[in-house]
């Protein structure tokens, strides 16, 4: 049976962006549990003339980057982007409403795979995390009160 998809804990995702989605293995016992949470990206090709965009879904804890889709792009009939003369390189994009973090992403031509680096894939998570606990309009938190007759510094 597959995992059923768990809900995402709000500080990891804002309601005006996508929503990360998670599955959590009940099937392994408590002190097994694993958590797969997945986000969606969009993916740009970069040929010398031409940017091939697509759709996939990265697992945050692999960096495999899974469902990809092609947009006005026939796999078929042009072949894989990263096969052609004119390819130049792979980036992806995360985005939260207004707000976008680009990233780089490593092909396998053989494979015809992508994937994310662990070291990318590490700072990736740090921005990504910064993404989505933003709050709407990309304005920063208010400030806590400041309560008058608080003491200030340490004790006297």
């Amino acid at each position: 049976m597959a995992p059923a998809a768990a809900p995402v804990p709000k500080a990891l995702w804002h309601h005006a962006g996508p929503k990360p989605t998670a599955a959590i293995d009940h099937d392994r016992g408590p002190e097994r549990r694993t958590m797969d949470l997945k986000l969606p990206i969009t993916i740009h090709d970069e040929l010398n003339d031409e940017v091939i965009e697509s759709t996939g879904m990265l697992d945050l804890a692999s960096g495999e980057i899974r469902d990809v889709v092609y947009a006005e792009f026939d796999l078929e009939a042009d072949g894989f982007p990263a096969e052609s003369e004119d390819y130049d390189f792979t980036c992806g994009t995360l985005s939260n409403g207004s707000k976008d973090v680009e990233f780089r992403i490593e092909v396998d031509v053989v494979g015809r795979k992508y994937a994310i680096t662990p070291t990318e894939l590490l700072e990736l998570k740090g921005r990504a995390a910064k993404l989505f606990s933003a709050p709407p309009g990309g304005h920063p938190p208010p400030e806590p009160a400041f309560k008058p007759g608080g003491r200030r510094g340490g004790r006297r």
